[in-house]
């Protein structure tokens, strides 16, 4: 009898662990920007601020996006939970790859993508980018849903510094160009690039992809000089010029999203054509 009860006890347990586990998985945050109706999983404080500061984080972004041409494919490289996805997706009805290699955001990636019905306009690739091909290790900072300071293959964070590796495994990264080749992913008109750190890296493996890109947008640190030095290099050989920078979150600290816009396509007449930006060589 003792047993029994003893049983029935621990069963009752684990029931009321999995329904606090279901009840904070289905917390949901709905918020609307510039008349967009947008609804995001929010499971954790970090999730939580993200939908919250939606309007305010990153402003330049947001315009940016809303400049996009409508129907446009849009690639989203270092995607997390897909917030700047659905938003291109819903405001520009843009054509989204969603690149997250992620395990920890994932799962919110595709919870948010599931929330907005956007199913059929998003897609993920649960992959890194980098600037070749191979397994290699993806190192976080954090394990935390939502979170970001991760890099794969290399072991330096946004800062150029040495990152805290709290959590690895090892995954398959592929280069921008080997994606489009093999993966059948369709060249990007529009790039968001937020990695933390391996930019350049992963600019250095889309050089011919890039030639077929109208703008990017990519997160720059500028005292990280490597990363600076590089991504002004690659972007201006393939015909980029640098047209905004956006706002620093503190002068003391200098990373910021910039816009480039590559010359080429800047040619309405070719653009009418449907002619690449740049002929591939």
């Amino acid at each position: 009898m003792i047993k029994e009860k003893l049983v029935y006890q621990i069963r009752k347990f684990f029931q009321f662990r999995d329904h606090i586990i279901h009840f904070i998985l289905m917390k949901k945050k709905k918020i609307s920007h510039n008349s967009t109706t947008l609804i995001f999983s929010a499971p954790n404080r970090l999730c939580d601020y993200r939908a919250r500061s939606f309007s305010d984080k990153e402003p330049e972004t947001l315009e940016w996006i809303e400049s996009i041409d409508e129907g446009s494919v849009f690639w989203d490289i270092g995607a997390n939970v897909g917030i700047y996805s659905i938003y291109a997706a819903k405001r520009k009805k843009a054509q989204v790859w969603a690149f997250e290699p992620s395990v920890f955001n994932l799962e919110f990636l595709a919870r948010n993508i599931n929330l907005n019905n956007l199913q059929n306009q998003i897609r993920i690739l649960p992959v890194a980018l980098n600037d070749g091909v191979g397994f290699n290790l993806m190192k976080h900072s954090t394990t935390t849903w939502g979170g970001a300071l991760s890099v794969f293959d290399k072991d330096f964070g946004q800062d150029g510094k040495k990152l805290a590796d709290v959590f690895s495994y090892t995954t398959l990264g592929v280069s921008m160009d080997f994606a489009v080749r093999n993966l059948n992913v369709p060249l990007p008109d529009y790039i968001k690039m937020d990695v933390d750190g391996i930019e350049h890296m992963i600019l250095a493996g889309g050089v011919e992809s890039l030639k077929h890109t109208k703008e990017i947008l990519v997160e720059i640190n500028e005292d990280f000089e490597d990363q600076k030095n590089k991504c002004d290099e690659i972007l201006n050989r393939c015909g980029f010029e640098l047209h905004k920078r956006g706002a620093y979150p503190l002068p003391t600290i200098r990373i910021g999203n910039q816009i480039w816009k590559n010359k080429t396509c800047l040619d309405n007449t070719k653009e009418k054509k449907g002619e690449p930006c740049q002929e591939i060589a």
